[in-house]
């Protein structure tokens, strides 16, 4: 079985673009684009890693994360935290919630790669 990415993101453009690395290096590419359900959908999907924005509607990407490594079943899960703001308060929250990388976008297709290639390797 492959390796599957959720991709828990509201921008179209940036999922398209996503999807389009991930895919091209053999990552099978789930989205979801709320924060209301996206705890449910990450249980539901049972990926091998997330990729969350911060800023999400219904939702921020930090409650998400908490809520994430509060459960069980994904308190290992390896999460990339996606954010338009890259202070440093808002890397420090990320690590504080236990994000297991941090990426400020924009971003380059060789530094997504290299950060999912790291968090899970082949």
């Amino acid at each position: 079985m492959g390796k599957r990415v959720l991709v828990i993101e509201d921008e179209p453009n940036i999922i398209e673009a996503i999807n389009f690395i991930l895919s091209r290096d053999g990552w099978g590419v789930d989205t979801h684009s709320n924060g209301h359900d996206a705890v449910d959908v990450v249980l539901a999907k049972a990926p091998n890693l997330v990729i969350l924005d911060v800023m999400l509607p219904g939702r921020s990407g930090y409650d998400i994360l908490k809520d994430l490594r509060a459960h069980p079943q994904t308190a290992q899960l390896p999460v990339l935290m996606l954010t338009a703001r890259g202070q440093n308060k808002d890397r420090d929250m990320a690590q504080r919630l236990g994000a297991s990388r941090f990426m400020t976008k924009p971003f380059s297709n060789a530094e997504v790669l290299e950060a999912l290639r790291s968090l899970v390797p082949q």
